[in-house]
């Protein structure tokens, strides 16, 4: 399993406001828009991302970063291997990604995701 990017997540209540001022002041794109996440880009090095979630997107979840990997299902099993918690199980979402959630260490939320060939 290889890791393809790391995407810090920022919560807000009013993740409009937060995404245009992301865009604004770094001149990053708006690479996705669902309303209840948005992920910003650099033109330059599009690994360098942002995402910005409205704060009740994932309830009792709020994941502080996402983590790509190119084998999400590898992810979860080494994951589960080492007795970590699992908050969000393994699942297809229907935006077209593959992933789960756990905790680490500390208590924070970690999204775990890979985009299917």
């Amino acid at each position: 399993m290889a890791v393809r990017r790391v995407i810090p997540n920022v919560f807000d209540a009013e993740p409009g406001a937060t995404r245009d001022f992301y865009a604004r002041v770094f001149e990053l794109d708006v690479a996705m828009d669902m309303g209840w996440i948005a992920t910003l880009a650099s033109p330059g090095n599009p690994t360098a991302q942002l995402s910005v979630f409205a704060h009740d997107a994932e309830p009792g979840r709020n994941p502080f970063v996402s983590i790509e990997v190119d084998d999400v299902d590898a992810a979860h099993a080494r994951a589960v291997e080492l007795g970590h918690e699992v908050v969000y199980s393994l699942r297809d979402e229907d935006w077209g990604v593959r992933r789960f959630m756990l905790r680490d260490p500390a208590g924070r939320v970690v999204n775990v995701l890979s985009h299917p060939s």
